[in-house]
């Protein structure tokens, strides 16, 4: 058993944090918070426009804080940005206050998933298979460097991976309830 405050979700986008953490936090009726979206209601700022007016180190300063302040509470699901462990700070701390949960996805499956979506600015380019390869190529070793579970979501409808992960969290992580 591995024990921590919260259950932590990491991943590329389009590994389906937001959809299967919802999901997973009823299961374990833990507070689902999506630091992206937590971003914008302290920000006040959609994201994109975050990045339009201040770029991508404008919005990771927005997402370390909104991070370590989420990460102070307990019994949350958190799911993080997809480039939340880029910041070596944003790794201490998700490993110190969570269970780490790498949802994983393929390229060719974010490609499928995301193929409408147009809120996402580092894929607001034509070369978007090459820009998540190369995101894919940083970011992976550092997903499974904080993964207490890694689970590969190409294969499974949320439905199906949230029952995987009830499984497999239930028998990994012992819930702690205390705070910092």
């Amino acid at each position: 058993m591995n024990p921590a405050p919260n259950l932590i979700l990491i991943g590329p986008m389009g590994a389906g944090k937001t959809c299967i953490g919802r999901r997973l936090a009823e299961r374990f009726t833990l507070d689902f918070v999506d630091a992206d979206q937590a971003i914008v209601d302290t920000t006040g700022a959609t994201i994109p426009a975050i990045f339009e007016h201040s770029g991508e180190a404008g919005f990771r300063q927005h997402e370390r804080r909104v991070l370590h302040d989420l990460l102070a509470g307990t019994g949350q699901l958190v799911s993080t940005g997809g480039g939340a462990v880029l910041d070596p700070g944003n790794r201490e701390v998700i490993a110190r206050r969570g269970f780490v949960v790498y949802l994983r996805v393929s390229v060719p499956a974010q490609l499928e998933r995301l193929a409408r979506d147009r809120g996402r600015p580092l894929l607001q380019r034509p070369d978007r298979e090459a820009v998540l390869h190369a995101m894919a190529a940083a970011r992976d070793p550092l997903y499974h460097g904080l993964a207490d579970l890694t689970l590969d979501t190409d294969l499974y409808t949320p439905a199906e991976a949230t029952a995987q992960l009830v499984l497999r969290v239930a028998a990994q992580w012992q819930r702690l309830d205390t705070s910092a």
